[in-house]
């Protein structure tokens, strides 16, 4: 499967979480060509901050693999990743991150901060920004306008 491909099973995860009155991020976690774990937004209906789709998506890769270390892995998420996440992923030794929407007010992955690609930190992950960009800022600016009514 291609970029697009995992970004469109990404955004049927996001839609999971808008289902669940959830912020609509969602996340898969890939190796070898196998989607190993899949996440999307949960901190309302967990009451946890850090259950982001990535966060999620970690959790479960680490949990079946049975290592917190997830090397050769890419991971496909529909927003820019934010600090909490992109540490996350470092520590994690994700070897490539694809995003589709940026995120202006807190995105890690070089809209407000550059920590996934920085030479700073003794990981660098390759990104890939911008996969179904606009189907991933539907999504999210029509949860958003619809919330505000």
């Amino acid at each position: 499967m291609n970029d697009e491909n995992w970004m469109q099973l990404a955004l049927s995860l996001a839609k999971k979480a808008e289902q669940q009155n959830e912020v609509p991020i969602g996340a898969i976690l890939v190796m070898d060509g196998e989607c190993i774990a899949e996440g999307w937004n949960q901190p309302i209906s967990t009451n946890d901050t850090t259950a982001h789709a990535e966060i999620m998506a970690l959790r479960a890769a680490s949990e079946r693999l049975q290592n917190y270390r997830l090397p050769g892995t890419t991971l496909y998420v529909t927003l820019e990743p934010c600090v909490m996440c992109a540490g996350a992923l470092i520590h994690a030794r994700v070897a490539r991150v694809v995003f589709g929407a940026t995120d202006p007010k807190a995105g890690a992955a070089g809209s407000v901060f550059e920590l996934l690609g920085t030479d700073k930190l003794n990981h660098k992950i390759e990104i890939t920004c911008g996969v179904m960009k606009d189907e991933c800022a539907s999504l999210l600016t029509s949860f958003f306008q619809r919330r505000r009514k």
